[in-house]
């Protein structure tokens, strides 16, 4: 059994640190060390935006984006294309997307993938939002930007059988070799994806 070396307060600030993702025990207890160190810098201020978090932050009943307004600054700006929706698994996958700024479009977080022996069924994500929005009118792309897992590959599926009838083009990202990457680095199955989608030079 171990030893108690810090109050209950401490030990449940370790306990909530080592639940997120990244941080296990030992870098949780080096974090609420640091922070409790600069109490006044860093642990005051966190506990200030964190309070403000749970008061302000929503999930956009659109999209399934988390931001302080509903429907999101996303799918409120003007200058998005409506015309084209970029559907992810999570919203860090949207997010990772906005940062590498390539892509003007609009999107939905799906909340996961299809995983039956997870008993993730499409009850349990976000497609019936999907193909309303699509049966609405006025989208003629769904970029399908999920990961080139079984369970991603499943949902893509999936989600082409549901949109087939509606008449709009749905496309998924490119597999194969990263930018930057060398192919004697690469696994077997991301060279044959990168070999099949080659495209003219």
């Amino acid at each position: 059994m171990s030893k108690r070396i810090a109050g209950p307060e401490i030990e449940r600030l370790i306990q909530l640190l080592a639940k997120v993702p990244g941080l296990g025990p030992r870098s949780a207890r080096r974090a609420a060390l640091h922070l409790i160190k600069k109490k006044e810098q860093l642990l005051a201020p966190l506990a200030g935006a964190m309070a403000d978090a749970v008061d302000k932050v929503r999930v956009c009943s659109t999209c399934g984006n988390v931001d302080t307004v509903d429907p999101c600054m996303i799918c409120t700006d003007p200058r998005r294309d409506g015309a084209t929706i970029v559907v992810v698994e999570d919203v860090s996958d949207l997010w990772a997307l906005e940062r590498a700024a390539a892509l003007n479009a609009r999107y939905h977080v799906l909340g996961g993938t299809l995983s039956p022996l997870d008993g993730i069924g499409p009850d349990q994500l976000n497609i019936k939002g999907l193909v309303a929005r699509v049966a609405e009118g006025g989208v003629s792309e769904i970029i399908l930007a999920v990961n080139a897992t079984v369970e991603g590959q499943t949902t893509a599926h999936y989600l082409t059988d549901q949109l087939s009838g509606f008449g709009v083009k749905v496309t998924r990202l490119a597999h194969g070799v990263p930018v930057g990457g060398e192919l004697d680095y690469l696994d077997e199955g991301t060279l044959a994806a990168a070999l099949k989608s080659r495209t003219a030079f």
